[in-house]
């Protein structure tokens, strides 16, 4: 992972405004990955999850994560991260079994193809 964007974090662009304005936060946040893995690991680690369906939020309680690069329609301000970025929406589902999903996803993306 090469940047976490989630407003509760000091390190995310916006947290001052967040900080201000929030007394909480959602689940909802992506992660920006290092431009050195390709499309193939990416598609390895997403695969092999086996909690995280694909797709976008629309206020249901499962857990989600889907690619997404958005440089060609953000109109607000350009989108300069380099690498592929994964949006993640995390339900119910029990914290312990997610982190290990997402843990051995994370193993998939860094095992040589």
């Amino acid at each position: 992972m090469k940047t976490l964007l989630h407003p509760a974090f000091e390190s995310c662009p916006g947290h001052a405004f967040w900080q201000r304005d929030f007394s909480g936060s959602s689940g909802l946040f992506s992660l920006v990955l290092d431009p050195a893995w390709d499309k193939a690991a990416v598609t390895r680690m997403l695969d092999g999850l086996s909690l995280f369906g694909m797709g976008y939020s629309w206020g249901g309680f499962e857990s989600l994560i889907i690619p997404f690069d958005c440089t060609d329609y953000r109109t607000a301000t350009r989108w300069t991260h380099a690498g592929q970025t994964l949006r993640l929406q995390i339900g119910l589902e029990d914290p312990d079994d997610l982190i290990a999903d997402l843990r051995q996803g994370l193993d998939r993306l860094h095992a040589p193809a």
